[in-house]
């Protein structure tokens, strides 16, 4: 993978901050004397909030395969991050001429089983697997293996890139827990490291596990703050759980409660309407560390409650999911190519896709990916 030194720069002084962390109430996983200084976050804040980066993926690979039929199988179609690499997919699968079929498993064990079964029974060139969790469909996913259907997936595991012993050969993501930290960080900056904290996780996802004791390591590590709670809201119920949550939590915290930390956008929707309710207009500070919704950036561009999100390039992952697929039916390795994190706040919402609500940098990708494929 190429990296643009000042992408490794940020990778270095966000990696200090170490991978483990734990839950409200009980004590850290390991020392965290490794977390930098406000001053120091302020610098990891600014360069991610940077626009405008020069593309830093991979220039060459395999040509495109003919006659491909891809199964999309996703979580849950419902929510905005999911929905938009779908999109993704798609429009890269075209260039390739490729068919696709999409299902979706709605957020369900059920659903996840009938999406499975579904796109197994389609007999694919490839699949792609967009959110859920490796680990747990591993069982579900093993017919596929065992056929020599190549499976790569965006958001289905705790680390991005290749997936050891998994069905599934590579997670397009992020790094999600240098997401995870700089949303923290964001946080600690913006409250001139004053932030009392709630953080909404599910644990039904290892991933969502992960940033959220990340999250919470970063706020632990600041003397000012105060890691109030850690929520543990499924995403698929976040509609009908989020109201009586907030209420709880608007009780229970009252005014002290002034930052709120969240591995998913979609928290917010739920959450503001709330805050509004409860006469809150001043309201809690959002910051997401993931995925960057159409929603997201409208709050964000009003300066309603949320404040940034650590927006995932969608799209782009898409084309890069299309790519990862492409190199397996090639028979050569994946390119594992991590996308550099990036925090979309109301100083650079108007670049880099941001107009139009979501995250698409300016570096040309499709450019470069058609160049690959020779379309």
């Amino acid at each position: 993978m190429k990296w643009g030194r000042g992408r490794r720069v940020l990778a270095c002084m966000i990696c200090v901050l170490g991978t483990r962390g734990a839950m409200a109430g009980t004590k850290p996983a390991r020392s965290i004397e490794a977390v930098p200084d406000r001053a120091h976050m302020q610098q990891i804040v600014a360069r991610a909030s940077e626009h405008g980066a020069r593309w830093d993926g991979p220039e060459t690979g395999p040509r495109a395969q003919a006659g491909i039929t891809l199964a999309i199988v996703s979580e849950d179609l419902r929510n905005g991050g999911i929905l938009g690499v779908a999109k993704g997919i798609k429009e890269a699968a075209g260039v390739m001429g490729w068919t696709v079929r999409v299902y979706d498993a709605r957020g369900t064990p059920e659903g996840r089983r009938r999406a499975v079964a579904s796109a197994l029974a389609l007999q694919p060139g490839g699949v792609v697997l967009v959110g859920g969790d490796a680990r747990e469909m591993q069982a579900g996913l093993a017919p596929f293996a065992q056929q020599g259907i190549p499976i790569v997936g965006w958001h289905v595991a705790a680390t991005a890139g290749p997936i050891a012993g998994s069905a599934v050969a590579v997670n397009v993501s992020t790094d999600p827990l240098a997401v995870a930290r700089l949303t923290a960080m964001a946080a600690v900056v913006e409250s001139a490291g004053h932030a009392n904290v709630v953080i909404f996780t599910d644990s039904n996802f290892q991933i969502a596990q992960a940033k959220a004791a990340a999250m919470a390591e970063v706020i632990r590590a600041c003397s000012g703050c105060r890691l109030l709670a850690v929520e543990d809201v499924p995403i698929s119920g976040s509609a009908q759980a989020m109201p009586a949550v907030m209420h709880r939590l608007l009780e229970q915290h009252g005014r002290a409660w002034t930052h709120a930390l969240a591995i998913n956008d979609i928290y917010f929707d739920y959450a503001a309407a709330e805050l509004t309710r409860a006469g809150r207009p001043d309201g809690i500070r959002m910051l997401s560390a993931g995925d960057g919704s159409a929603a997201a950036f409208l709050r964000i561009q009003a300066g309603a409650f949320q404040t940034s999100t650590v927006a995932e390039p969608l799209n782009l992952q898409g084309w890069q999911l299309v790519d990862e697929l492409n190199r397996l039916l090639a028979h050569q390795p994946v390119s594992g190519y991590v996308s550099p994190v990036h925090l979309v706040t109301a100083r650079n919402i108007a670049f880099d896709g941001g107009p139009l609500g979501q995250y698409d940098p300016d570096s040309g990708y499709r450019a470069v990916y058609r160049r690959i494929w020779g379309r």
